[in-house]
């Protein structure tokens, strides 16, 4: 086998979608599979809020198969582990693949976590974005057409005004220096819906604005025309 056929940790937000954009300016590599995980309960992307099928129209969007996996609510650590060797066990059979890649930036301690239960799988961990500064990859990804919109924001850190707001050039001069400008301590998360990776936008609607468990979350709703 030739190549890199890559299974893609598919979260919903920007940072998937840009090492998606990544991954495929690389000699020799191909994004065979999406891999996500989601709360079975509500049917939704954990921290992201996103319902799963706006991820599926981005799977639909960019091409590629979504492997998506039900959590249970609450979920231990144990469960999901086990529940994550079963999918990667399913990945292997339905995709083939020789490479798990990941959007982390710079948060060693995760990053370890990933590459020790990768360990024994005999798939080889990717990080494409890795170490990048998040200032211009940040600027790169607005000045690329890549298009999102703010579907959690931590108040603890970033002020409930930015949930529902569009990632783009304004979002990033109203950030506080204190806030990742790629948001990698978890100050917010995205729902990327157009951009150079995918095929066409995905029309999503900007919905109600609530806060729970200490998180400020904005529902996206498919479908209302184009842009939130």
């Amino acid at each position: 086998m030739s190549g890199r056929r890559v299974l893609m940790s598919w979260s919903s937000g920007k940072d998937s979608a840009w090492a998606v954009h990544t991954l495929r300016g690389a000699p020799n590599t191909e994004i065979v599979g999406l891999l996500t995980t989601y709360n079975g309960e509500f049917g939704r992307v954990a921290m992201h809020a996103v319902r799963m099928e706006l991820v599926q129209a981005q799977a639909d969007a960019l091409g590629v198969p979504l492997l998506a996996v039900p959590l249970p609510f609450p979920c231990s650590n144990e469960a999901y582990e086990s529940l994550m060797r079963d999918a990667l066990e399913e990945a292997k059979s339905r995709f083939d693949p020789t490479h798990v890649a990941f959007g982390d930036l710079w948060l060693a301690d995760v990053r370890r976590y990933r590459e020790e239960r990768m360990a024994g799988s005999g798939l080889e961990p990717l990080f494409p974005l890795w170490d990048r500064p998040t200032r211009p990859l940040a600027s790169a990804m607005v000045a690329s057409g890549l298009q999102a919109t703010v579907t959690c924001v931590d108040p603890r850190q970033l002020d409930r005004s930015f949930a529902g707001r569009a990632f783009d050039g304004g979002f990033l001069h109203d950030l506080p220096a204190s806030v990742d400008p790629c948001a990698e301590q978890g100050e917010f998360h995205t729902f990327a819906w157009g951009g150079p990776m995918f095929t066409h936008p995905i029309e999503v609607t900007v919905g109600e604005v609530v806060e729970r468990d200490g998180f400020v979350f904005c529902d996206l709703l498919p479908g209302g025309g184009g842009a939130p």
